[in-house]
């Protein structure tokens, strides 16, 4: 069964570099996906499209078939890739308003990638201030690895810096999180109960060895006899 992953872009522009970073770390996912044998689909929804509908939304309690399909799509995806500009600090109004629009459970248990666009890099923190509470909030999955690129990380060499580095990583995260246990790289063997493995302090313990550590029955019982 073909799995889908849906990009959540809220950029503003045309071009969006939200929408372009939202694009390759969904390309990286599915990359890895099929590298698993898992055929993926990917959608990228650019919020800009349906800015008058969310709009509506909000003020009527009524989603337009076009912004139904968008929060449908977003409720059956297999995983997501939410990507906001950066402004004032924090999430574009645009991202923040589709995401009041959502269903609250619709978002529970979903593995997604954090990221975010911003004219300085001084803006980096903003993934984990302003952005993971909100999906915390609503029970998502969050990868480990988060993204924030600014204008410096869209240099020459595309595919080949940092920026491609962490795009592959977090694709990587967010594949194996939606093939699950059986589509992952060998799990570390669980070892059960450790303590059994260990002998028991009282089948070692010498007792006329001062540096021994005993039981505490035996330690009260030596005290008994003295």
């Amino acid at each position: 069964m073909s799995q889908n992953i849906v990009v959540i872009s809220g950029g503003l522009g045309t071009p969006s570099t939200s929408g372009l970073l939202g694009r390759q770390l969904g390309e990286s996912a599915v990359k890895e996906l099929a590298a698993m044998g898992i055929q993926a689909d990917l959608t990228v929804l650019e919020l800009r499209d349906y800015a008058a509908d969310i709009t509506n939304n909000l003020l009527t309690g009524y989603a337009p078939p076009r912004l139904a399909e968008a929060i449908e799509a977003v409720r059956n995806a297999a995983g997501l890739i939410a990507v906001s500009p950066v402004f004032t600090a924090s999430v574009s109004g645009l991202f923040k308003s589709f995401i009041d629009v959502l269903d609250p459970t619709s978002l529970d248990d979903k593995p997604m990638i954090l990221a975010a666009t911003g004219g300085s890099a001084r803006h980096n923190l903003v993934v984990d201030y302003a952005m993971r509470p909100i999906f915390a909030y609503l029970r998502a999955r969050i990868m480990p690895t988060a993204i924030f690129a600014s204008p410096e990380d869209w240099g020459a060499d595309q595919g080949h810096g940092a920026l491609a580095e962490r795009e592959r990583r977090a694709g990587t995260e967010l594949a194996q999180a939606i093939a699950g246990p059986n589509g992952t790289a060998a799990r570390t063997q669980d070892l059960g109960d450790t303590r059994s493995i260990a002998p028991r302090v009282s089948e070692t313990a010498n007792p006329r060895d001062n540096m021994t550590s005993l039981p505490f029955e035996q330690l009260l019982a030596n005290i008994q006899k003295g």
